[in-house]
């Protein structure tokens, strides 16, 4: 663990981007009074206005600092301003910025052998870039709308969970369960079923001849941090083997190391078709991949069917490529692994915390009674930046470089944080 290198504090530095946007002399009321003249407000009103990071540590605009313990949603893998990856995304910059997918980069070459590598991809296995999580999403689910099967009987129906998070674009959002991110934009793409979550009879039923792919999230993030139960992804495995159906694995917010290990399903022992990741790839820049297993599933999209943009830019591939050599150098995984556990263990033992659950530093807990939400307020207020992802769950995705004396800090403070957020209600 001595490996890991925190980003040093120090007073910001002038930029071009003073020059462009002062920030100096402006409240963070100001800010926000702007903000709200200015933006869609699809995101309510920001808790905070942010300004500056170094490794675990955030800064608003009225000079309070905070220890992150959300990460950009399990995004700043690295931390804050990590100087190895923000100096490999300057390099490149500075060299070759964008070239359409006419052409393609060294960096884009090496970050798809390198992903292809850490999933032990067999020949044949191949990586489409795109810039956000729930595009590889997307991308994952035409590529299930392209395994229709042979025959008389059409492969039409895809299989995903109740509690569900897979995304908010059309494909992805088909397949996400929530109800209140559904409704308004309803009719969605047609044949996704939810399944009870966790219930491997339900999901033997319902797989059979008619069905096209099972996207499975190995823990759900948005539903309070639930893994899988022992045993569902290798029953998932058999059943859409069998069925002829694709298995692909949402692991945007479990994979590059998030849970201990390079992606969450690792430990059940099998090969999906295909799997999704984004978040803490780019190490804060914007970046996903689907990464399909085999020259079959590989094949199902071919020249013409799918494209981005900007996926796979020489920048997003370099900052990428920085990210997992320096989770790879510096022995992050094993970190994950001892601070997570760290975590989980002295938060079991804070009296109205009623369960723990997750791995690594992905962790949800619940509370004995319905202050999530003032949790994240009362946290902000004594410089702790935590989410709710309902009424008694709060999750952690801090930076995967999180120390144990940073988790300490915030294992002390919660129970006053706690009190704090009832004595509100």
């Amino acid at each position: 663990m001595n490996k890991i290198q925190q980003t040093p504090v120090v007073e910001p530095v002038e930029s071009p981007v003073v020059e462009l946007v002062e920030t100096k002399g402006h409240a963070g009321s100001e800010w926000l009074a702007r903000y709200s003249t200015s933006l869609m407000g699809v995101f309510g009103t920001p808790q905070r206005v942010l300004v500056r990071g170094a490794g675990c540590l955030v800064w608003d605009a009225d000079g309070k600092e905070y220890l992150d313990l959300l990460g950009g949603i399990a995004v700043n893998a690295l931390g804050h301003a990590n100087p190895f990856v923000t100096s490999v995304i300057s390099s490149q910059l500075a060299t070759l910025g964008h070239v359409s997918n006419f052409f393609t980069s060294p960096t884009q070459i090496a970050l798809a052998e390198k992903l292809l590598a850490l999933g032990n991809a067999p020949a044949g296995s191949k990586v489409f870039f795109t810039n956000s999580g729930t595009e590889a999403n997307e991308a994952a689910f035409k590529l299930a709308r392209r395994n229709t099967g042979g025959g008389d009987t059409k492969r039409t129906k895809i299989i995903a969970l109740e509690g569900a998070f897979h995304g908010r674009t059309m494909g992805a959002l088909a397949l996400t369960a929530k109800e209140a991110y559904r409704a308004p934009f309803e009719p969605l793409p047609g044949g996704v079923v939810h399944i009870p979550f966790g219930d491997v009879e339900a999901l033997k039923a319902a797989v059979d001849e008619t069905v096209a792919a099972v996207f499975l999230e190995p823990i759900q993030g948005e539903a309070g941090v639930r893994p899988l139960p022992p045993g569902y992804l290798k029953a998932a495995r058999e059943l859409t083997a069998r069925a002829g159906a694709l298995l692909i694995l949402d692991e945007v917010q479990t994979g590059i190391g998030r849970t201990g290990k390079w992606l969450a399903s690792e430990d059940a022992g099998i090969m999906p078709d295909a799997v999704t990741l984004a978040k803490g790839l780019g190490g804060g820049f914007p970046i996903g991949a689907l990464v399909t297993f085999g020259v079959e599933t590989s094949s199902l999209l071919s020249a013409g069917q799918h494209g981005t943009t900007f996926g796979g830019n020489p920048v997003a591939t370099a900052a990428a490529l920085a990210t997992l050599h320096a989770i790879e150098s510096q022995d992050v995984l094993a970190n994950v692994a001892a601070v997570g556990e760290h975590l989980r263990s002295a938060l079991a033992a804070v009296p109205g915390v009623t369960e723990v659950r997750g791995e690594g530093l992905l962790i949800g807990f619940d509370l004995d009674a319905d202050v999530a939400p003032a949790v994240v307020q009362a946290g902000l207020d004594a410089g702790f930046i935590v989410n709710s992802p309902g009424p008694r769950t709060i999750r952690l995705a801090p930076p995967l470089v999180l120390t144990t004396a940073q988790a300490d800090t915030f294992l002390a403070a919660f129970p006053a944080i706690l009190q704090a957020a009832k004595d509100a209600q």
